[in-house]
């Protein structure tokens, strides 16, 4: 390759894991299977090693995949919270034990081997016995402080029975059963909504939501796999450890096997693979890790992950089949995603005849045609992608695809902004599946929450041309639902009383709902909170936007480039003239309040009489903004007991660091 295509190329893959790694980490909702997105790394690790000039300083192989959110305060892990270095072969087992053996000797290795559950790896912490707090493994080091919804978890103990530790932390994974997944994508098909892709994305975003009712709708379970910080430290092994847990009544997995070396090791994975498919869980592979805590704490740890553990991974599953067809799918944003339509095969107990593409750039660089035999790859209920081409058996004549330059639906120019992979169709107002995809997601439960306008509903809708923008849907009239299918006078009754109520939803609802690129619910908070109304928001510039805490340069390019659209303005307008609350009463600026309003705030450590969350609403009720990061913005950082990271920084920017009694002065 010349040095060109190299440096591209690494570019691409680090621009390509970034994307995923937002998606995985921060949205919980990947496009790609975990073995896909392994492969990017692998070649990235490979590449760096080659062309060791051409590393950068952000390694993205080393580090651990962030999770945290604007929305949560963070809390600084006692003890790191790693993960794991995988693998998906059994000598690169062999691998890991020789390197064992390099640190620790060769006297036989006493190994644990247990299920790797697909879910969300949390810590609890337990103090004098009794459940404090429960934080995500976020960048390892601090993560987001989920106590509220882990709460509605039933089956983990509040208290433990003496003796205990002073402290501990015991680290597990939150899932969602196999059943449960199944009962809410049925409620959702018979609702008319799209289905969850798979019960690890589910539980990812259910244990994050900010409607604790709707969180509490969906069960989610714990396990527990492992130890963090322990005080004092009593254990001489890790099954010791499980065997206090179990008598503390915390679940652990189904199985696990103890055992004396790596060949044993791999012996239980295969019997753990042929176990799992009656699990009632989702799992994607094996943890292998040294029983005594003593070797653990002598083998060490690299930056991202453990020396004294690794996770087999179980390979996604693979067929050959034939390409018929790409279609190409647009969406809310205009954004065109092609799919592959394939010749029906069976793959992972479905039958599948759909793949993903990605975009042109995935399309040219794996040289995918039409007529190809293509190998297809699906990793649970992750829609399945293809992997490659097998150019053995392509057909005499194969053309290379010719991305379609105008929209398929409208016919409008299609375009491809610098920078970016996806191209777009501009025709935002005429273009039916965007006018679709934009009111479904304006009615969401996430956005206006209108109940009754589901998918099917918002097709007929769009269809009979009853509603070809946002503000036509407050203009819908009785006679006009009543000759939709499945509806009768109390349903149509219903969706417009929905519409009625929606017009009182908070602002920062609204402005979920207008679908802004880079702008979710935590920004759209921000912006409610800031600016107070639409008619600010409509003179918005750059300058003021990234002046706000949690708004960088690209969100707020996005944000002024949206509310100066004449197309955007005119639907605000018909908005507002519909009656939907479009501006909110500033906070009490009164002198008591003036300290507070306005100022940026970020918590950290335990604070001595409340929880991090009760100040941060009392802050934001006093018209301040609780961030979960500091910056050269943040006003204020509350430091309480075991303050980390967070206080280093705010101590090298010049940030004032208050206690939690000059917090309420303030207050006062």
């Amino acid at each position: 390759m010349a040095d060109d295509a190299i440096q591209a190329r690494l570019d691409e893959l680090r621009n390509s894991i970034r994307h995923h790694n937002e998606l995985y980490y921060r949205e919980a909702v990947p496009e790609i299977s975990d073995r896909e997105y392994d492969r990017l790394k692998e070649e990235l690790t490979e590449l760096e090693a080659q062309y060791p000039e051409l590393v950068i300083e952000e390694s993205l192989v080393e580090v651990v995949g962030d999770d945290r959110l604007s929305g949560f305060s963070s809390y600084t892990h006692r003890e790191p919270m790693q993960s794991l270095d995988n693998t998906y072969s059994f000598e690169e087992l062999e691998e890991f034990e020789k390197r064992v053996e390099r640190l620790l000797g060769d006297a036989p290795k006493e190994y644990l081997v247990e299920p790797k559950i697909d879910g969300v790896a949390v810590s609890l912490t337990y103090e004098n016995g009794l459940f404090v707090r429960a934080v995500t493994r976020g960048n390892g080091i601090e993560g987001d402080d989920i106590t509220a919804n882990f709460e509605l978890i039933d089956n983990f103990p509040r208290q433990l029975s003496p003796p205990y530790p002073d402290i501990l932390e015991v680290r597990g994974e939150i899932y969602m059963t196999n059943e449960e997944f199944e009962r809410i994508n049925e409620q959702r098909r018979a609702d008319g909504q799209p289905e969850f892709a798979n019960p690890r994305n589910l539980a990812a975003g259910t244990i994050k939501m900010l409607d604790r009712k709707e969180a509490k709708s969906r069960k989610l379970t714990w396990v527990s796999h492992g130890r963090g910080f322990c005080e004092p430290l009593n254990y001489e092994k890790l099954s010791s450890f499980f065997s206090d847990l179990d008598r503390w009544n915390f679940p652990l997995v189904e199985n696990h096997w103890l055992v004396n070396g790596i060949q044993k090791s791999i012996e239980a994975v295969q019997n753990l693979d042929e176990l799992r498919k009656t699990y009632s869980y989702p799992t994607d592979g094996a943890v292998i890790k040294l029983n005594s805590l003593e070797l653990q704490d002598q083998a060490g740890s690299t930056s991202k992950a453990p020396r004294w553990a690794i996770a087999y991974k179980f390979e996604a599953e693979q067929a050959v089949t034939r390409l018929n067809d790409i279609a190409i799918q647009v969406g809310r944003t205009g954004t065109l995603s092609p799919v592959a339509i394939l010749e029906p095969v069976q793959l992972a107990g479905t039958t599948v005849s759909r793949a993903t593409l990605h975009n042109s750039d995935e399309i040219a660089r794996k040289d995918v045609r039409i007529g190809d035999s293509v190998i297809v790859e699906k990793a649970g209920e992750i829609i399945p992608a293809i992997i490659e081409v097998v150019l053995a058996q392509r057909p005499e004549g194969a053309e290379s695809y010719a991305f379609p330059e105008s929209c398929p639906s409208c016919g409008t120019q299609v375009v491809r902004a610098d920078g970016e992979a996806a191209h777009r169709c501009p025709n935002t107002i005429g273009c039916p599946p965007q006018v679709r995809r934009r009111i479904q997601f304006f009615a969401s439960r996430q956005c206006m929450d209108i109940e009754g306008l589901g998918e099917a509903v918002v097709d007929q809708l769009v269809d009979k041309e009853f509603a070809t923008t946002i503000p036509d849907l407050y203009s819908l009239k009785k006679e006009d639902l009543l000759t939709l299918e499945k509806f009768a006078e109390k349903s149509a009754d219903n969706l417009l009383q929905a519409l009625e109520e929606s017009k009182s939803r908070e602002l920062w609802r609204l402005i979920h709902g207008f679908g802004i690129p880079h702008v979710g619910s935590s920004a759209s908070k921000l912006l409610a909170k800031t600016f107070f109304s639409l008619s600010a928001l409509l003179e918005v510039k750059v300058d003021a936007l990234v002046e706000v805490e949690g708004i960088g340069d690209i969100v707020a390019e996005s944000i002024v480039s949206f509310f100066g659209d004449p197309d955007n303005k005119s639907m605000i307008e018909a908005l507002m003239a519909a009656g939907l609350k479009a501006e909110e009463e500033p906070p009490d600026q009164s002198a008591n309040k003036v300290a507070v309003a306005g100022k940026t705030f970020v918590l950290t450590g335990t604070l001595p009489t409340m929880k991090r969350s009760e100040a941060k609403t009392l802050i934001e009720a006093a018209g301040g903004k609780a961030s979960g990061s500091v910056s050269k913005k943040t006003d204020f950082l509350v430091a309480g007991e075991s303050a980390g990271s967070k206080l280093t920084k705010a101590e090298s920017l010049g940030v004032s660091v208050i206690s939690e009694a000059q917090l309420l002065d303030l207050l006062k």
